[in-house]
């Protein structure tokens, strides 16, 4: 529950607590099924890949404008490949460490994590691993096994997976992969998440209900056995059932997300298009509906509190922006 009085804050005075920034629209990686690429990721009538981004010091001035703007408590710096940019985020992530707001990137691990970023204040570093070494290197070249292995030397990572459809129907698949990452020494915590379709989406890998069912299943089991794994058990509650909508979805709710041009909102969330929530398996959503769907004493549900401060929330955000007009 650490953060959630300081985000209750922003809420009510009309701000979203968290922000995600796709850093940059450059990525040496042709992922299957990776969404920051997909033709509706951004609307439909530009991908990723065709808008401006920024290098150098413009870069980092136009991030610290949409920090000024935001005031996030939380940014998740995605892209893209953010060590595109790593020399600029060497200068962003301190930054951020001063100011107090918590940081975390989201990488591939393609080239080298920066030593400078080794015990750096409120940073979280997130290593995409998609599954057993055969089916990664093949699917995220070049950022393979053997890469990651040695770009993570001396940090302390956090390990994210994220399952798909040709994962989830070998048994023991799962166990396997969070075994051999547990014993790595460079690894802090392990994440899972599940793939994510857009609505029609008919694709090898989009899990299908009996896949949803089995990975909810294990990942019970593992939880209980590997201590790095942390998957609380209200958040994989809720990957059996996710919320509906994005107006159901807490983290949808609560971040805006920006493109590479730092003027192009991604909405309703972080994958842009129509994603169909009915089959979500984000991470941050689970997590936060698990907070929403707690009952605090009394019975009463911790999202109805969310639902009645956003009310609030964005009349203070309408009585801020007419008294600027």
């Amino acid at each position: 529950m650490e953060g959630i009085i300081p985000a209750w804050g922003r809420i009510l005075r009309g701000y979203r607590p968290a922000l995600s920034v796709e850093i940059t629209r450059e990525c040496p990686l042709r992922c299957p099924g990776c969404y920051a690429y997909g033709d509706e990721h951004l609307g439909g009538d530009v991908t990723l890949r065709q808008i401006s981004d920024f290098k150098g010091a413009e870069l980092v001035t136009r991030f610290f404008e949409l920090i000024e703007a935001h005031r996030p408590l939380h940014v998740s710096i995605v892209g893209g490949e953010p060590l595109v940019r790593f020399r600029e985020l060497n200068e962003i992530l301190p930054r951020l460490a001063t100011m107090g707001v918590y940081s975390q990137v989201v990488t591939s691990a393609v080239r080298p994590i920066p030593d400078e970023w080794i015990g750096l204040r409120r940073l979280q570093v997130v290593v995409s691993v998609d599954g057993l070494q055969p089916e990664h290197d093949e699917r995220r070249k070049p950022a393979t096994y053997a890469r990651i292995l040695k770009h993570i030397e001396g940090h302390h990572i956090t390990v994210h997976c994220t399952v798909t459809r040709q994962q989830s129907r070998r048994d023991g698949y799962l166990e396997e992969f969070v075994r051999i990452w547990s014993a790595n020494p460079d690894t802090k915590q392990i994440w899972i998440s599940l793939y994510t379709p857009q609505i029609g989406e008919s694709s090898d890998e989009r899990l299908m209900p009996a896949d949803r069912e089995r990975v909810v299943v294990a990942l019970r089991h593992l939880r209980g056995v590997y201590p790095k794994l942390k998957m609380p058990a209200g958040l994989i509650d809720v990957y059996a059932n996710p919320p509906h909508s994005p107006d159901e979805c807490i983290f949808a709710q609560t971040t805006t997300c920006v493109s590479a041009d730092f003027e192009r909102r991604i909405e309703p969330c972080q994958f842009g298009g129509t994603p169909d929530c009915s089959s979500c398996g984000c991470i941050a959503s689970a997590g936060l509906a698990a907070v929403g769907r707690h009952r605090l004493p009394g019975g009463l549900r911790v999202s109805m509190l969310f639902d009645r401060s956003l009310e609030i929330g964005r009349r203070m955000q309408r009585v801020r922006e007419y008294s600027r007009s």
